[in-house]
């Protein structure tokens, strides 16, 4: 008998400490379910998705030439280059006397340039022959004015019209201001590309057949934007990764123009959503998580 009474009292005792571990293991899970504050999925950085505004930017890539270059040459025949005042490079003003040439029969005349402008080239020499119908003695690029001729999509020219304003980088000149000033009315056929001329504003010195490319603005939109960083692009779309009630929320969106690492969203989102800043791979569709507010600078 005492034997079995030891053995009630073990079997009971432990029962009794079952229970309690089972009573503490219920009270522990009802206090994280009930804790407003207790930490609950990953901690995510998030921004609201905002207003911006963004150009809509045509780029054409192309070759500065003279707008107009004049061919300075003698009136007569039978002339010699006596002695010259002007070379290449040299900026001349209408008017100024660029070289004098002397006649068969003795005396000199004066070639004078007939426009201001830069010379472009020059082929005068002392004791050369100048001649009417020979190869000129100078060419002036008339008042300096250069253009960027370039081409550009057929889908494009359409946006394009005289006097929008440009920015054209200019290779070994650094950047400068332009205007359209003229569109092709026809079409390559092969490369279904345009010619456009933009008008170069600038009093720095340029070098014909150098590279440029411009931008050239043809408009303005204004909408919610998000960086390019919450953007993800897969088989199933253009999506951005929204947080809803602490849980992750997948959104299909449409996407329009592009600036500084900002992306015009177009459609799918509103104004004060809160966007995951870093879309990625590892959150998925319902994932709660804890977001936090991005710094303006982190944006």
């Amino acid at each position: 008998m005492p034997v079995l009474a030891a053995r009630d009292r073990t079997l009971k005792f432990t029962a009794l400490i079952a229970a309690g571990l089972f009573c503490l293991s219920t009270s522990v899970s009802r206090a994280d379910e009930t804790d407003p504050n207790a930490p609950k999925g990953a901690a995510v950085t998030v921004l609201k998705a905002a207003k911006s505004c963004f150009a809509n930017i045509v780029e054409v890539s192309g070759t500065i030439i003279a707008r107009e270059e004049v061919q300075v040459r003698p009136e007569r025949m039978g002339l010699k280059v006596g002695e010259v005042m002007a070379d290449a490079g040299d900026s001349v003003t209408a008017g100024q006397v660029l070289a004098k040439l002397s006649l068969p029969e003795g005396g000199q005349i004066s070639v004078q340039a007939p426009v201001g402008g830069v010379i472009s080239a020059s082929t005068a020499a002392v004791g050369a022959m100048a001649s009417a119908k020979g190869e000129a003695l100078f060419s002036i690029i008339a008042r300096g004015e250069f253009d960027l001729v370039g081409m550009v999509p057929t889908r494009d020219i359409a946006k394009l019209q005289v006097n929008q304003t440009a920015r054209i980088k200019v290779i070994g000149a650094g950047e400068v201001d332009g205007k359209v000033r003229r569109l092709s009315t026809t079409v390559e056929p092969n490369s279904q590309l345009a010619q456009v001329f933009v008008g170069v504003a600038t009093n720095r010195r340029l070098l014909v057949n150098s590279s440029g490319r411009a931008q050239i603005k043809t408009g303005q939109s204004c909408g919610v934007s998000v960086p390019l960083t919450a953007i993800l692009y897969g088989t199933a779309g253009t999506v951005v990764q929204v947080v809803r009630r602490a849980r992750v929320e997948t959104r299909r969106v449409e996407t329009g123009l592009m600036s500084a690492g900002q992306v015009e969203i177009t459609s799918g989102l509103q104004e004060g959503d809160i966007v995951v800043a870093r879309a990625g791979a590892l959150l998925r569709e319902g994932d709660p998580v804890r977001p936090v507010m991005a710094s303006a600078d982190a944006k």
